[in-house]
């Protein structure tokens, strides 16, 4: 059977750090086959009747580096409450009473809402094992369905103050993980392990962890240095903050992409860039949850590649990179007081090819080689003008653009929204779905 070809010629594509015009796209078998002067495409494919994406721009799918996707189902229910409060309120009280049907229908709101945000790769950091893996299977189901590329953060949790259903042995989640890497090892879904945290992994399933990463040659995700309380709690409990007594474990190297990084201190912040470690960066999700501002500027001098997550929606409250994209440098404008201190450009790596990176993905530009990932951005849209000659796209991209504006999404070379709608699954139906499960929630 012959792959499947597009020519897809936008009215401006964002390749090579610039938005050309009269450019083309190549795909072929869901990746990029090559970006050209369309004119030299046309000639080369005769064959092919090229796709004219008339007021459209390319750009590069969006990297979701850190997602919840149940907590989508939870989004409004302990808004404006200190973090320990909104944990025991919203995820403490109702995850124990999802089923393996309720997380698949969160992942499908999650997803389709970020999607329809022009996020093409997502990773969901999921801890929900109420029913072994079923929940992950959950999660990887509705990823397939919707046809968006998923990394699934399993996460690895022996912490005996949460819900049982997040709770497994070092051994259970060794070998539960395992066994979803090995089932699952990349293409449109991947699974890496993701101890969760040092508060609620003990030492050795951190261990557990890295191992698994070492051995498959993947990331490894965990949560660090967050919020204030857990770095008092290390200290204490293993006299170091939170990344020296990960390093005094051995785990800090280039698998190693830590989540947050608020409260790192300047050693730290040297440590995991000597060593080749990411840092995946929650802006809106630091602000709602009164968790502090990570140093981004510190995190960059150091050479440590920031990659964006909008974290779980009931702790943010939306599912958009384009968002954290924007808040990421005004947020360090307004704390640092230096308007130089981050840039658009910067803010545009984070969104794709840094999360690339720290997914360990050939996605987050639009080159050839690469996955077929990308979003047609509507220039008509108010959000995008004026668009003239003096290089203002890229900062309206950045700092203007409005989710009207997405009308194209394409996944693996195919279209997942046409027209700022899903191409897969009816919105009506989703909303019934949603609808449901909620009933479901509150009736128990």
């Amino acid at each position: 059977m012959t792959e499947k070809r597009r020519l897809i010629e936008p009215a401006l594509c964002f390749t090579a750090g610039e938005a050309k015009k009269d450019f083309a796209v190549l795909t072929k078998g869901g990746k990029i086959k090559a970006v050209g002067p369309a004119a030299d495409l046309e000639k080369k494919n005769p064959d092919l009747a090229p796709e004219r994406w008339e007021n459209l721009a390319l750009v590069p799918g969006t990297v979701n580096a850190h997602n919840h996707s149940f907590q989508s189902l939870l989004r409004g229910i302990a808004a404006d409450k200190p973090f320990l409060t909104w944990r025991d309120e919203s995820l403490y009280k109702y995850s124990p009473r999802l089923r393996p049907e309720d997380i698949y229908t969160g992942a499908l709101f999650s997803f389709a809402e970020m999607m329809k945000c022009g996020a093409t790769t997502v990773c969901d950091f999921f801890y929900l094992h109420n029913d072994g893996i079923e929940g992950d299977e959950a999660v990887i189901r509705a990823a397939h369905d919707l046809g968006i590329r998923l990394v699934l953060a399993r996460t690895m949790y022996d912490w005996d103050g949460a819900p049982a259903g997040y709770v497994e042995s070092v051994a259970e989640a060794e070998a539960n993980t395992d066994s979803l890497m090995k089932q699952y090892p990349g293409g449109m879904a991947k699974v890496i392990p993701a101890p969760h945290s040092l508060h609620a992994a003990s030492p050795e399933m951190v261990e557990a962890g890295h191992a698994l990463a070492v051995k498959y040659h993947t990331p490894m995700h965990i949560h660090v240095s967050e919020e204030r309380f857990e770095v008092e709690q290390v200290q204490k409990k293993y006299g170091a903050t939170p990344l020296e007594y990960l390093d005094k474990l051995g785990v800090v190297d280039e698998h190693l992409a830590i989540i947050h990084g608020v409260w790192l201190t300047p050693d730290e912040i040297q440590t995991l860039g000597a060593k080749g470690g990411h840092l995946i960066y929650c802006p809106s999700s630091n602000m709602f949850l009164a968790d502090g501002i990570t140093d981004i500027p510190a995190f960059l001098r150091a050479k440590i590649p920031v990659a964006l997550g909008s974290d779980g929606a009931c702790g943010n409250n939306r599912n958009s990179v384009f968002e954290e994209m924007r808040m990421a440098p005004i947020l360090q404008k307004a704390k640092t007081l230096d308007a130089l201190c981050v840039n658009y450009e910067d803010a545009m790596a984070m969104g794709t090819v840094n999360g690339a990176k720290a997914l360990d993905l050939p996605v987050g530009a639009v080159e050839p080689g690469l996955a077929a990932d990308f979003v047609g951005v509507n220039l008509d849209d108010l959000s995008m003008q004026p668009i003239s000659s003096n290089g203002q796209f890229l900062p309206n991209l950045i700092y203007a653009l409005q989710p009207t504006a997405i009308d194209r999404v394409v996944v693996n070379g195919e279209d997942t929204v046409r027209g700022g709608r899903l191409v897969r699954l009816g919105e009506a139906e989703l909303l019934g779905k949603i609808r449901a499960t909620m009933r479901h929630l509150e009736e128990m």
